[in-house]
């Protein structure tokens, strides 16, 4: 059977013919489509970004730089330091500022240290992990936001037929297609949001990994500094 092309699906037609309930949920959906995407690129810039920066500063780090020429150059820009350049500046200079001061143990100078680097390193983890909750909020919410709509749709469709005398599936489909529109776009809000959800949390999860391996190691090497400094 033939298919009239005026009667072919037509996306932007059933959406602007739609209930206004369906239509908010429709517009609801957009707006959490467009925000999802914004921070989904604007996310992935910033972690390609601070996996670099982890990369060149451990490649510096580890080049035999004298530890007190590394801190000076990192803290010129430190208000602009982020990632491992973040945790070596606050631990380094804790560390300094506890050495500079008389009868204080290589212990307590160290102990120090650690507790400024694990400040610093919550705070960039949180910096990353920014607004990667909502992704995970739009990916658990959409679908069964769009469901919403899709009942909703279906119910004003059954309930204006019972005004008919009589009823072909020609005067049920419009209204039903209507509302499956919204259980395509709440798949269209939900999908690309789970998927960057999952990949952004792996990245941050790997970028804490190595975090947590600099201040183990950074926290190995002040200390056989402070036990230098005290034996001698």
């Amino acid at each position: 059977m033939a298919v009239d092309v005026n009667q072919s699906l037509n996306i932007l037609a059933l959406v602007w013919h739609a209930s206004l309930p369906v239509k908010l949920v429709m517009g609801l959906l957009i707006a959490a489509s467009v925000a999802s995407w914004t921070i989904i690129f604007g996310k992935h810039r910033m972690l390609d970004q601070a996996s670099k920066q982890a990369a060149d500063f451990e490649e510096r780090f580890w080049s035999g730089t004298d530890m007190s020429a590394l801190f000076k150059d990192v803290s010129q820009h430190a208000g602009d330091a982020t990632g491992m350049e973040s945790i070596f500046e606050a631990g380094f200079r804790e560390f300094a500022r506890l050495r500079s001061r008389r009868q204080m143990d290589a212990r307590t100078m160290v102990e120090g240290a650690q507790r400024a680097m694990r400040a610093a390193a919550g705070r960039e983890v949180d910096r990353l992990d920014q607004n990667i909750e909502f992704l995970a909020n739009v990916g658990s919410i959409s679908p069964y936001v769009g469901l919403f709509g899709t009942v909703w749709g279906i119910m004003i469709s059954f309930q204006g037929l019972a005004n008919m005398k009589s009823a072909t599936i020609a005067t049920v489909a419009p209204g039903i297609s209507e509302a499956l529109v919204a259980t395509a776009m709440g798949l269209f809000a939900a999908i690309p949001a789970v998927w960057a959800f999952n990949r952004f949390s792996t990245s941050v999860d790997r970028l804490n990994t190595k975090f947590d391996a600099f201040q183990e190691e950074f926290s190995s090497i002040l200390q056989r500094q402070a036990h230098i400094e005290d034996n001698g």
